[in-house]
């Protein structure tokens, strides 16, 4: 059974009340799935895809509204998401599940599918809902980069490893002030190949002190990891070409917001 826990609410009532929902979803395949006296789940999985499809627009669009409302920097990223989210259902809605093995292997994949992007979802980017200041506030800081004594957790490591996640930031973004085009996706490739490294080896380290001092936010911690390399790792060349600028401009902001609400309300909670 997949659980909706602490670490999945945003502070949200009605988007938190809508997640928990779609897990019930999920747990619902898991049940067609373990269902072993139904030969023929063709109206089940049908209606579960309509009532998936109706649920996740009706969802889609509470968030993006409350987004739109206060001025979240994220949508535009969300959007795309969810438009992800909407096309998989979709294809499902047309998959050919005549056969018993066709709907087996559909729920399955769609079992492994809407788990991990839901997850992934809404710890990765739907916990940042209201974290971020409006983009406005951002641009106009000299160095949106800069990392200052309110980002410091009183572990000399970690915060040395910080400072190098805001260097690399840093390196993105000040691409992003000179100018990105079509000609320059490569050099972002490699500081983003770059950033994903040395993430993981923070996040390495991170862990390893937090199961030296049996930190009980451990797990937790490692699920929010997970999210933020999944994002990097899912980072597309193609996509990138097709708008550079406002790409990359948008990705920053992502992963800056992340790592300071991150290091602000998750990692200074770490006993030092």
């Amino acid at each position: 059974m997949f659980r909706f826990t602490e670490d999945c609410l945003i502070g949200v009532e009605q988007l938190d009340r809508e997640h928990e929902h779609l897990f019930e979803l999920i747990n619902s395949i898991l049940e067609m799935i373990h269902n072993q006296y139904v030969s023929d789940r063709y109206s089940q999985i049908k209606g579960l895809l309509q009532e998936l499809d109706d649920y996740a627009e009706q969802h889609f669009t509470h968030e993006e509204a409350y987004m739109e409302k206060i001025l979240d920097p994220e949508l535009i990223i969300q959007r795309s998401q969810h438009m992800v989210f909407r096309d998989k259902v979709r294809e499902w809605e047309f998959k050919d599940i005549d056969e018993f093995q066709e709907q087996v292997d559909t729920l399955k994949e769609m079992m492994l599918f809407l788990a991990e992007w839901l997850y992934q979802h809404i710890i990765g980017s739907d916990t940042m809902i209201g974290k971020l200041p409006p983009l406005e506030e951002w641009m106009v800081k000299e160095d949106i980069c800069q990392f200052s004594e309110e980002y410091l957790v009183g572990n000399e490591l970690i915060d040395n490893e910080h400072k190098e996640l805001f260097r690399l930031i840093g390196k993105a973004n000040t691409m992003v002030r000179e100018g990105i085009d079509a000609s320059r996706c490569d050099e972002v490739m490699d500081i983003l190949a770059e950033l994903k490294e040395y993430t993981e080896f923070h996040f390495s380290d991170e862990e390893e002190y937090m199961e030296s001092i049996h930190y009980e936010g451990l797990e937790a911690q490692k699920r929010a990891h997970a999210a933020f390399v999944y994002k990097i790792t899912n980072i597309k060349k193609e996509e990138i070409e097709k708008q550079p600028q406002e790409y990359m401009q948008s990705l920053v902001e992502y992963l800056l917001g992340w790592l300071i609400n991150h290091i602000l309300y998750t990692d200074k909670k770490i006993p030092t």
